[in-house]
């Protein structure tokens, strides 16, 4: 069997909840975590997060190592509202994408992510992407040093 990519659609109720996300007015970090729904091959809404820091979002990706074994580790989308305090004083809401993508996944899972990675940010119109391969990666600094490079 040939291994190739699986472009999975987005949820339409994601789609506009992304759009409404891009416009948001609130000044506090906030995240939308999704998943992809592997029976319909759709981008899902997994979570929604309000206030949330970079170190709190940590904690609420599925973890590296799962407690059982039978789980293997979990891919994540994030579409992550930071709140970027530049070193000259200018405040801005960056919208970043975030691709957790640990290591030990299955290789279907591999493949359904991979292919519907572009398809998310070409829908949520992102242009901020980042991968992080463990979760412990996820950190204000990581961020911080990851957004330093678009400004």
């Amino acid at each position: 069997q040939s291994e190739s990519l699986v472009v999975c659609d987005v949820a339409e109720d994601l789609v506009e909840k992304l759009r409404k996300f891009r416009f948001r007015k609130e000044t506090n970090n906030a995240a939308i975590i999704m998943k992809i729904d592997k029976d319909k091959q759709l981008v899902v809404l997994d979570e929604e997060h309000e206030g949330i820091s970079p170190d709190e979002l940590k904690d609420e990706l599925p973890e590296r190592q799962p407690r059982y074994p039978s789980h293997a580790a979990e891919k994540t989308f994030i579409v992550y509202s930071y709140k970027y305090q530049h070193d000259d004083g200018r405040v801005s809401y960056p919208l970043c994408f975030i691709f957790s993508s640990p290591v030990g996944c299955k290789p279907e899972q591999q493949m359904m992510y991979a292919g519907s990675k572009n398809k998310l940010v070409q829908t949520a119109e992102l242009t901020k992407v980042f991968e992080i391969r463990n979760t412990e990666d996820l950190t204000e600094e990581w961020l911080r040093e990851k957004l330093g490079f678009f400004h």
